[in-house]
């Protein structure tokens, strides 16, 4: 009777689990709230309190961390049971590799959002965009960000973390504890300063976000860039406490090598920001106390 139960695959069914029914709730939740928070004079007339909004989203929130962490903590543990064998990390891989090519797409669109902006600016048919922009790209009136200054440090910045997240990984891969642990700590570091540099950058803008189609499309592609460090950061500020506590060995450390794969998609798509536009999409334009 127990060989007829034995396991005979690299494939492993998981328990039951309550994560994915309670993040849809959890994401649902925030969604509302984010309308509601959006939408206040509404949300006021609907519900006769102020501040709905802000407390619907906020608890929609909470669930969607609580479930990100306790969902994560569950795989985390079945790798700790054996549950991942070759063929289900080979596929863990496929999964990520599909996420990041989502996120690719992601930024395509923002990338399309500043070229037809910038591209098209004078065309005689778009006669309202013309308006907006003055016929010329950057606008008339906008004071663009110097490239040479913050945004060629922050890029020598992702480019160093680039390089201390692969030193962190080689190092896993040949025992070298102490060279993973260093590595991810000093890549941490470098993305927290990164973040910190373009907090600075954006509070001494020149330019709004409202203001006109460049603070839109420069904010909303350089900003969005901004949340992947973070959460990166994030990332790998997990894979930094759990190489402390002991985890990740140099054939099963598929939740470091996801880390590092986003944050390498991270550092490409900061290239491509920088040289499209801080550099090109700057040409020309009066700079900010310059």
């Amino acid at each position: 009777m127990a060989d007829a139960h034995a396991k005979h695959h690299d494939y492993h069914l998981v328990d039951p689990s309550p994560w994915p029914l309670i993040g849809s709730i959890g994401a649902f939740v925030l969604a509302v709230g984010a309308v509601l928070w959006m939408h206040h004079d509404f949300a006021k007339t609907l519900f006769s309190a102020d501040h709905v909004g802000v407390v619907v989203f906020g608890l929609g929130l909470a669930v969607v961390l609580y479930t990100m962490f306790a969902w994560w903590r569950d795989i985390i543990l079945e790798a700790h049971k054996g549950d991942h064998t070759p063929v289900v990390q080979l596929h863990l891989r496929y999964g990520m590799i599909l996420f990041i090519a989502s996120e690719v797409m992601f930024f395509v669109a923002w990338f399309w959002a500043f070229f037809d902006a910038s591209l098209f600016s004078a065309e005689p048919i778009q006669a309202a965009r013309a308006a907006f922009t003055g016929g010329h790209w950057p606008p008339k009136g906008i004071e663009v960000f110097d490239p040479w200054h913050i945004p060629l440090l922050n890029t020598l910045i992702l480019l160093t973390s680039g390089t201390t997240v692969t030193w962190a990984h080689h190092a896993l891969i040949h025992g070298d504890r102490k060279g993973l642990k260093q590595g991810l700590a000093l890549t941490v570091l470098l993305g927290l300063i990164f973040s910190f540099f373009q907090g600075f950058e954006y509070h001494h803008a020149a330019f709004s976000f409202a203001g006109s189609i460049y603070g839109s499309t420069f904010f909303m592609a350089t900003g969005f860039h901004g949340f992947h460090v973070i959460v990166g950061t994030i990332f790998l500020a997990v894979c930094l406490f759990r190489a402390i506590g002991g985890d990740f060995t140099p054939t099963h450390h598929f939740g470091f090598e996801a880390a590092a794969w986003y944050w390498h998609f991270v550092d490409v798509v900061w290239l491509f920001l920088f040289a499209t536009i801080y550099i090109w999409g700057s040409a020309g334009a009066t700079i900010h106390g310059g």
